[in-house]
């Protein structure tokens, strides 16, 4: 499995369009596409992870699941395939929240594609980011990802 995009090179830095508005971004989800899971993928989920966040365990800007194992891709603006849910990540927002690190060095932006053997994840809609992240990396049968990086001065 491999995941590209064409708005996220990676090892480059992310342009400020899909940056949270808090550091002057548009918050623009980037286009995202992969190839097939391996066999006995059911669906796919998307993590977008900060290991530099200045937490001592990282931010989640990104966590949505239940996309359908035909899809591979979400193009740049969206729209999302229908049926795909969406929990609420570290900034408290339901849905995306692009990069906004605190000024100073660069942060990295994990963006994962996760296949997985379900179609839904077992977990409710309004259950805490953790749980859908446990679920998602417990259950995985493969994942791939690309890492662009975003600094505030």
């Amino acid at each position: 499995m491999e995941l590209t995009s064409t708005s996220i090179a990676d090892g480059q830095p992310i342009d400020s369009r899909y940056a949270h508005p808090n550091v002057g971004g548009a918050n623009v989800i980037p286009e995202l596409s992969w190839t097939r899971g391996p066999v006995g993928t059911k669906s796919y989920a998307i993590t977008i992870y900060d290991p530099d966040a200045p937490t001592g365990s990282g931010f989640w800007h990104w966590i949505l699941a239940d996309i359908p194992a035909d899809v591979t891709g979400i193009p740049e603006g969206g729209p999302l395939p229908e049926g795909v849910r969406q929990w609420v990540n570290d900034a408290q927002e339901k849905g995306y929240s692009g990069p906004f690190p605190p000024p100073g060095p660069s942060h990295r932006y994990i963006h994962t594609v996760h296949a997985m053997p379900v179609e839904h994840l077992p977990v409710d809609d309004d259950a805490a980011n953790v749980q859908v992240r446990f679920a998602i990396h417990t259950s995985e049968v493969a994942r791939a990802g690309v890492t662009g990086t975003y600094q505030v001065d």
